[in-house]
């Protein structure tokens, strides 16, 4: 028998929902044990994508597998292999930490017994030990977050959907979040991760798919997204926001590429391929008698990746449109 090189192949993926087509032939593919994370403005197609994969919804058209093994074909023994954490918390806010586990524990054919065994080790492992008896409408965003990693983890499985975990979190309860999904690619899980945060797929995967439109638009890695979108990045603070005009004029006509203004007043930002231009273009805004009090040439961030390939910036705060469908 032919080894399965993949934990995940999709090929040509397509979903409608009545007239609105959300998916346009996606293709996909996750190494075993690997971590590959989703970017895509809202209403891309990424939360459609993974209730595909968890065998939640049928695609229209176009083949998914999850370790060889067809979803629409085999959803059972795919399901076998797979678990899904939501974007929202599906945790009983009326039970304690410990209940919940054990209720899903029994529900997987846990006996008493085990039940406990197993989710006396998550809740320890999750650092929510000292939470066990308390209702979870009691426990902070952090908490039921993780809690509900751990109820998707009850039996171990081959395949984690990860659907935006850390969404609402604050920055503590992110990077905890962070540390949880790092143990578990260490004990081999393959992640299929979606975020509305860069930061988090930077930290956290070995490669970025990007989907806009129901389309792959960019697959790679960090660095290689980074590298498709120019050589470097420059940024400039000016003293005088009202000098920005001028300064955007002067330097689109030295570096030759669009400019990109930030929010802050007073910045400034563009991709360049030739870091010889950027003193070129500063020597012209001295001539100009534009002052600025930072200047730095870097390689780009992975947000300005984003607006170069989408055209526009991640907002977690827009209403996603394939939710609303689905």
């Amino acid at each position: 028998m032919t080894a399965v090189k993949h934990a995940i192949d999709v090929k040509g993926l397509r979903k409608s929902y009545g007239k609105t087509e959300v998916l346009k032939g996606i293709d996909l593919e996750v190494k075993r044990g690997s971590l590959v994370a989703l970017l895509g403005p809202n209403g891309a197609g990424k939360t459609t994508t993974i209730r595909i994969l968890a065998t939640l919804l049928k695609p229209d058209s176009g083949s998914v597998q999850i370790f060889g093994q067809d979803v629409v074909k085999e959803p059972d023994a795919a399901r076998q292999r797979v678990s899904l954490t939501g974007q929202f918390a599906s945790v009983d806010e009326d039970l304690t930490g410990l209940e919940n586990l054990m209720l899903v524990a029994r529900l997987l054919g846990f006996s008493w017994k085990q039940a406990k065994t197993r989710s006396t080790e998550l809740l320890a492992a999750f650092g929510l030990t000292e939470a066990a008896d308390r209702q979870v409408k009691k426990y902070s965003g952090g908490m039921r977050r993780r809690l509900d990693i751990a109820a998707s983890i009850v039996i171990s499985p081959e395949i984690l959907f990860l659907d935006e975990p850390t969404t609402g979190l604050d920055p503590r309860s992110r990077r905890q979040v962070w540390d949880i999904v790092r143990t578990l690619l260490q004990t081999g899980t393959t992640i299929l991760l979606t975020t509305q945060y860069l930061e988090e797929a930077d930290q956290l995967a070995d490669r970025i798919v990007v989907i806009d439109h129901g389309a792959v638009i960019a697959d790679g890695t960090s660095g290689e997204l980074k590298k498709s979108v120019g050589s470097g990045t420059v940024r400039l603070r000016l003293q005088q926001a009202e000098q920005r005009p001028e300064a955007e004029q002067i330097l689109a006509r030295a570096l030759g590429v669009p400019i990109h203004l930030e929010k802050d007043q007073t910045s400034l930002s563009a991709q360049i391929s030739d870091p010889d231009l950027a003193s070129a273009a500063l020597s012209l805004l001295v001539d100009a008698g534009i002052a600025f009090t930072d200047f730095s040439l870097g390689q780009p961030s992975l947000d300005e990746v984003f607006l170069a390939l989408t055209g526009e910036s991640l907002d977690e705060e827009e209403t996603s449109t394939e939710q609303e469908i689905a």
